[in-house]
């Protein structure tokens, strides 16, 4: 009969056999693992710099789709871009890919992994170039968001009976929009909106045109109309002497922004279902005042179509969000600039889900201060009252 140590070392003795044969077993599969040709996590047959030039050189509404412009507008900006050296070819990544990028990214709300999909680069690549194009919005911004000129009356205004003299110096519209916004849950208190969900808001001012002239971003979703205007003024956005904005209802009525007649019937809808009839000056200076400052909603809702990540939350970093408005006001001037078309929006595919749109205030209806400049009434009342003499005579 063995003993209990004889017991243990015969027990011990068996393991280390079934340990043996295991090991035999796992060695060649191990070493199968090891020395196997690695998988290409970028396995697409079209890599993104022939994907460029096949949608350039295909149906222009591919382009539309992808780049949300024409071919041959995508080359002259990829070309404005490498010629000022705002970006810069480099080795397996050119200037064409890196627009059309970030075009993408913009159009689409794409994500790191979709974008590494579509260009088939690694996730690094994807992540400077995007960074890289982030960082020229500011120089783009200042080039092409220019206030007007102020030296001549806009034609728009000028060859209109309603509106001349009347607002020959008017200069453009004033208004604020949300965009959403996504950011750390301790630091989201101050950019909730009255709606309840998290957004920047941001000032815009255009021109007659519809083409944006000014932008101020980054503003907390709490943050009134008003308060963004003072900021931007503080910070040197300026009215020159004798020239003025129009603004909404949000706004406090000075000399350099006018706002519409409190309490009086202002939207364009209220006036049709009226004829267009008038009870007094100062519903007809509402009405054209709402004529010429709805282009400035206008020109919201072309930016909006074109770029509806401007109604979703984001992937971004805070600092990056910021600059998605005026990244959009950006290339929305550039493509009114060189005669892109706009119809094509209306009947566009969404690039983005509807159903991720984000809930947002459309704008203040009062300014928060009763208080108004006494010099923005006696000059808002001189053009009512011109305008009302003028219409019965």
């Amino acid at each position: 009969m063995e003993s209990w140590e004889d017991e243990v070392r015969r027990f011990m003795l068996e393991e280390e056999e079934e340990d043996d044969e295991l090991f035999l077993v796992m060695v060649p599969a191990l070493q199968q693992c090891l020395y196997e040709e690695k998988r290409s996590e970028h396995t697409s047959t079209l890599p993104g710099a022939e994907k460029v030039i096949q949608i350039l050189e295909g149906h222009e509404n591919w382009c539309k789709v992808e780049f949300r412009m024409e071919p041959e507008i995508f080359r002259v900006i990829a070309n404005y871009l490498r010629v000022e050296n705002l970006l810069r070819d480099t080795r397996g990544v050119r200037v064409e890919e890196q627009l059309r990028m970030f075009m993408f990214m913009l159009s689409h709300n794409a994500s790191t992994d979709r974008l590494k999909k579509e260009f088939q680069h690694s996730g690094e690549t994807i992540h400077r170039k995007i960074t890289e194009f982030f960082d020229i919005i500011p120089a783009l911004t200042h080039r092409f968001l220019k206030l007007p000129n102020v030296s001549h009356t806009h034609v728009k205004i000028a060859s209109d009976s309603r509106f001349m003299p009347f607002f020959q110096n008017c200069i453009g519209a004033i208004d604020g929009t949300h965009v959403p916004i996504t950011i750390a849950q301790e630091r989201a208190a101050p950019y909730r909106n009255r709606k309840g969900t998290l957004s920047q808001n941001v000032m815009c001012v255009c021109d007659f045109d519809l083409n944006f002239t000014f932008i101020s971003c980054g503003w907390e979703g709490s943050a009134s109309d008003a308060g963004v205007l003072r900021s931007a003024r503080a910070k040197g956005f300026h009215v020159p002497v004798g020239k003025f904005y129009l603004v909404d209802g949000g706004y406090a009525n000075t000399s350099s922004f006018i706002a519409p007649y409190r309490g009086v019937r202002y939207h364009l809808s209220e006036f049709r279902r009226h004829g267009n009839q008038y009870a007094n000056y100062k519903e007809l200076f509402n009405h054209q005042h709402a004529q010429l400052r709805n282009h400035i909603e206008r020109a919201f809702g072309v930016l909006k179509k074109r770029f509806p990540i401007l109604k979703v939350g984001t992937f971004h970093p805070i600092e990056n969000q910021i600059k998605i408005p005026a990244a959009a006001a950006v290339f929305h001037n550039l493509i009114r600039k060189l005669n892109g078309d706009e119809g094509w929006l209306d009947h566009q595919p969404n690039n983005i889900n509807p159903s991720d749109y984000v809930e947002l205030p459309e704008g203040d209806n009062n300014y928060p201060n009763e208080l108004q400049s006494n010099e923005g009434s006696t000059l808002r009342d001189q053009i009512a009252l011109q305008m009302w003499a003028a219409r019965n005579n």
